[in-house]
């Protein structure tokens, strides 16, 4: 079940990835052609099948149709194939769900640079909500957590424009880390700070050996690798230090 539902959520998290950051109606708003602005039927609409189906053309004008949608649907199969392997039921069920909104999160970062409040913050209740329902015990330690996600980033924000002059966080990285302390709790906090700042150290790296040039002013959003990293502590635990 989770397995065949998968690529249908993942169409969704590509429609929340692609119209939320431009303020267009998530589900009154029927999908059209980017191109001849045709009105795309149900077999157009059929997650990674139509898209191979019609080899990433439109059938109406031929024009060709990006890899976003199926590169989304896809990671949200792996995310639900990587739940399973670890849960089961509801477990695996929330694991997924926990997943598929934080690949809404990251890849809306990573093409806008924008956390939008109206993710980051329900996934905060989401994740206190959860420990209640299923983990009373973790509450205290879940509200601790979410607490010192954003104090913490807070402060780094805070005392790095003290001492440059300009922004080198968002407070959009210190509600998802908050959200991250929801989940894992203030004792999984430091692995996801450990693990985000290792992936993201990783991929600037790879982005200058593929030729990007990176100085004091780049900016590389740091999202994708809160949002990967706390999935991994929720779902392996933290790291032993």
């Amino acid at each position: 079940m989770l397995i065949g539902t998968a690529p249908l959520f993942g169409s969704f998290v590509g429609v929340v990835i692609d119209r939320l950051p431009r303020r267009v109606p998530l589900g009154w708003r029927r999908s059209r052609c980017g191109e001849c602005d045709t009105v795309l039927a149900a077999r157009d609409l059929v997650p990674l099948a139509s898209w191979l189906a019609a080899r990433g053309r439109c059938r109406y004008c031929g024009a060709r149709i990006g890899w976003f949608y199926p590169a989304v649907e896809l990671a949200a199969l792996m995310i639900a194939v990587l739940s399973l392997a670890l849960d089961r039921d509801v477990d695996a069920w929330t694991d997924a769900a926990f997943g598929w909104w934080l690949l809404a999160l990251g890849w809306i970062d990573w093409r806008h640079a924008v956390l939008p409040d109206a993710l980051t913050l329900p996934l905060i209740g989401l994740g206190l909500a959860a420990a209640w329902g299923l983990a009373p015990e973790e509450l205290a330690d879940r509200l601790a957590g979410a607490a010192a996600g954003y104090l913490g980033l807070w402060l780094v924000a805070w005392l790095y424009r003290r001492a440059r002059g300009r922004d080198g966080l968002g407070l959009g990285d210190a509600k998802l880390l908050a959200a991250a302390g929801a989940w894992v709790g203030a004792s999984g906090l430091p692995s996801v700070l450990a693990g985000a700042a290792v992936a993201a150290l990783a991929a600037a790296g790879g982005m200058r050996l593929a030729g990007r040039r990176l100085d004091r002013h780049s900016a590389l959003p740091f999202g994708p690798f809160l949002a990967a990293a706390a999935w991994l502590v929720w779902l392996c635990g933290p790291i032993a230090f």
